[in-house]
């Protein structure tokens, strides 16, 4: 690959948010004309799905693929960069689908601050005055939004022009990672359905749920696609691996104790839904060797209440338990074992400290 290439066509790992924008924009721009020859009430429907991709998000699966890429060595190979980035942009239509239908499967009201699709699209159903009911419609429409996204990430995939050997690379990783998020959300709700307490199922659903298709298969998907060795992929899965998790348990603290304003979730939004979450878990073991009336009152409280106050008391008493404390450490564990993954593997200086920093905002964040 020519100097002046890469220089032309290769966005900076710090520019791959906005590039990741741009990708999509340009494939939702090409596929507007074939849904109007639909109909108008199609395209409506996808106008929501636009708005929800276009509009928000960290972009850090693509910005994880990407990393897997470069670090791999792909910039020095055969692929076309603008190929592979509309590649890895594929994965923002994955994560549309999963966030569509969990917040059909949570009963969410918002997201990002604002309605989620299936509430947008019941309150425009009442506004025009349809006919039947309008939350029906709002959850019928947006699960096939949400069908219409993974539809899309393949098409997006196979099309982005990269190379057929790479094509074939990727299709292991591709095709865990959507079972894998699938699996998890189905162990997810089953948790919450039968109040299981296990701390290894609830360690299951942050392995397959999220630190899967959130970290170690784009990172693997990268590195696929440059045609990495089976030792670069290896330090790659265990470094996504390890900071997956600890990701998703981040995101547990948050989902008890994280502040509205900076998560765009009502607080505790996580006990309110009855999640089974590690936190969770580990604080009902521990009540239960040290207050047991703490720890009835959590399960007599969790998933059965939507008082503000009754969910500010829940946190209290998972916050005596020591549960926040313990979970704190082991992210900080994980996080550790994750970066040392990445001593196993030749990657360049720039490429551990990209992943490093990647690390750190992913497992430190607050929203």
């Amino acid at each position: 690959m020519s100097a002046s290439r890469t220089a032309h066509t290769t966005p900076d790992i710090h520019q791959i948010p906005d590039a990741v924008r741009g990708v999509l924009s340009d494939f939702l721009e090409g596929r507007r004309s074939k849904v109007a020859k639909i109909g108008e009430p199609v395209t409506r429907a996808v106008s929501y799905l636009e708005d929800f991709v276009l509009g928000g998000g960290k972009r850090i699966r693509p910005l994880y693929a990407w990393a897997g890429f470069v670090g791999a060595g792909g910039l020095e190979g055969p692929e076309d960069p603008q190929a592979v980035l509309r590649a890895v942009s594929s994965l923002e239509f994955i994560q549309a689908c999963a966030l569509i239908h969990d917040d059909i499967i949570d009963s969410s009201a918002t997201r990002r601050g604002n309605p989620t699709l299936h509430r947008a699209v019941a309150s425009a159903h009442q506004e025009q005055n349809f006919a039947g009911l309008a939350d029906h419609f709002g959850m019928s429409v947006a699960i096939l939004v949400g069908d219409m996204a993974l539809v899309w990430a393949e098409d997006m995939l196979r099309n982005s022009g990269v190379s057929a050997d790479a094509l074939a690379r990727l299709n292991r990783p591709w095709a865990g990672m959507r079972t894998e998020v699938i699996g998890g959300q189905i162990l997810d709700i089953s948790l919450e359905a039968s109040g299981d307490e296990s701390v290894q199922l609830a360690n299951n659903v942050n392995r397959f749920k999220t630190a899967a298709y959130t970290i170690e298969r784009p990172l693997h998907l990268g590195a696929a696609i440059a045609g990495a060795s089976p030792e670069v992929i290896r330090a790659f899965r265990g470094y996504g691996r390890d900071i997956g998790i600890a990701y998703q348990l981040r995101d547990d603290l948050l989902g008890v104790f994280g502040d509205p304003a900076i998560t765009g979730k009502p607080a505790g939004d996580d006990l309110r839904e009855g999640k089974r979450t590690v936190l969770l878990a580990l604080a009902l073991e521990r009540a239960d060797a040290h207050d047991p009336q703490a720890a009835a009152a959590l399960r007599a409280g969790v998933g059965h209440t939507q008082d503000p106050a009754e969910l500010a008391r829940l946190a209290q008493i998972i916050r005596d338990t020591g549960a926040p404390d313990e979970v704190e450490a082991r992210i900080t564990e994980l996080t550790t074992s994750g970066l040392a993954q990445l001593e196993t593997a030749e990657l360049s200086p720039t490429v551990t400290s990209v992943l490093k920093d990647l690390a750190i905002r992913s497992t430190e964040r607050r929203s």
